[in-house]
């Protein structure tokens, strides 16, 4: 039957090259179940007061990708894609949306929602195409990279490398603390196991280290926890998964006021460019780019992918998005929806890890996050680094996001300094009407 649904032979793979793809694309995003719940509880900031759940985000996480997996298998069923959500909006979410704005996890969930269904709505448009062909390259990649940038300064904070100082804003951390060694040890296990080409580098770096903080050796450091010689407690494996309390729980009058506008353009903004270019950069691994550089079934893709928003606001996280890790697996020989519905599957088995998730010292959660954050700043080679007049807007948008602690300032400055200097170097014909909406709309925002 499966044989027949996904035509192995018409894609040239088999039923075992697909599960061994999906598990390898598994492995290779398997940290997000761990990360995402850490940043959207508040973990980071050593509070919960307002913030997330931890162990229902940790439920609502794995029902979400496995939802959206299963919704790109069986629809979008050419596509090998895992999905999950997204680093660097969930960040957006707890930071800003949460910390920042003061919302609340409902009122979060209901801007995560509303523009998930504009995301709908666009994939369903030629308004899709226009947008994604209107956008500078040079500025996709510099935004790309602030969001790494934002999630380093934010990863190095908590792995205690970078501290709080009232002069100079940032200053070094306690690095003699036993973790905040350990972190740095798993950051740098985590790059070498994937120079080695090592499946699942971050999720055994996690877990390796994390071991390691566990072990009652620590008494003699004067670091140890309370009532005990490990560096963090141990808190058990698996239990009864908890109930994603946040389920249909969203509320959108907040995110449909005028000062909600800023935060539905960056979270669609985001989500929308961010699937884009994973599935085009899979789309090339996976030769499904034609000879005049279509995506074959692009738009099957994109609307699994926004359904999948949909669907995980309404059980309760943050924005859901195609992950670049499925080129992992689709170098292991996936090619169809086969390859999603395992790894939906895999993340399906692991609803009962709670306990785990919540042991992890967040100092070592702090070095898988400045890990990920290397990956998307990696997308500055690209940049037309020839041409001021394009990588000057991509360097600020870089240097805002992570200073202002706000990627939708680093988006926003980005596209007024783009636009500005079209405008001023007489340059701006050509320049599509989308870089002048969104140029407009982001000086209104902020006059308001």
């Amino acid at each position: 039957m499966m044989d027949k649904y996904f035509e192995y032979r018409k894609h040239k793979t088999d039923f075992n090259t697909e599960v061994t793809a999906g598990v390898t694309t598994f492995l290779t995003m398997a940290y997000i179940m761990f990360l995402n719940p850490f940043i959207l509880s508040g973990e980071f900031a050593g509070t919960d007061a307002g913030f997330f759940d931890f162990n229902s985000v940790f439920t609502a996480t794995i029902l979400a990708t496995a939802i959206a997996c299963f919704i790109m298998a069986f629809y979008g069923k050419t596509w090998p894609i895992g999905l999950a959500p997204g680093m660097g909006i969930n960040a957006f979410v707890a930071f800003v949306i949460v910390a920042g704005l003061g919302y609340t996890p409902a009122e979060a969930l209901g801007a995560v929602l509303v523009a998930g269904i504009i995301f709908l709505i666009v994939s369903l448009t030629p308004v899709r195409a226009w947008i994604i062909n209107s956008i500078p390259k040079s500025l996709k990649l510099g935004i790309g990279a602030g969001i790494g940038l934002f999630l380093a300064i934010i990863g190095l904070e908590i792995m205690g490398v970078v501290a709080d100082h009232p002069v100079t804003l940032v200053t070094l951390g306690n690095v003699k603390h036993p973790l905040v060694i350990l972190a740095t040890l798993a950051f740098a296990t985590m790059i070498v196991l994937e120079k080695k080409k090592v499946k699942g580098n971050i999720i055994i770096g996690i877990l390796v280290f994390s071991a390691i903080a566990w072990l009652p050796i620590w008494g003699w450091t004067g670091y140890s926890i309370e009532g005990g010689s490990g560096l963090s407690k141990f808190n058990g494996i698996f239990d009864t998964p908890t109930y994603p309390s946040y389920l249909f729980q969203f509320e959108i009058g907040k995110v449909l006021s005028a000062g909600g506008m800023s935060v539905l353009f960056t979270l669609f903004f985001i989500d929308f460019f961010d699937t884009a270019g994973t599935l085009t950069s899979v789309a090339n691994v996976a030769g499904k780019v034609d000879s005049k550089g279509k995506v074959k079934d692009i738009e099957k893709a994109m609307l699994a992918d926004s359904v999948g928003t949909v669907a995980g606001a309404l059980v309760g996280t943050s924005t859901v998005t195609s992950y670049v890790e499925s080129g992992a697996g689709v170098k292991a020989g996936g090619r169809t929806g086969m390859t999603s519905l395992v790894i939906g599957v895999l993340f399906l088995l692991c609803l009962g890890f709670a306990p785990l998730a919540t042991s992890l010292p967040k100092e070592i959660d702090g070095a898988a996050l400045v890990y990920v954050a290397v990956l998307f700043v990696r997308n500055i080679v690209d940049i037309e680094w020839n041409d001021i007049v394009e990588s000057a807007p991509a360097v600020l948008c870089m240097i805002v996001m992570p200073l202002t602690y706000s990627i939708a300032n680093g988006i926003a400055i980005a596209f007024i300094t783009y636009a500005l200097i079209k405008l001023l170097s007489g340059k701006y014909e050509g320049v599509s009407s989308a870089i002048w909406i969104v140029a407009a709309l982001s000086v209104i925002n902020f006059i308001v």
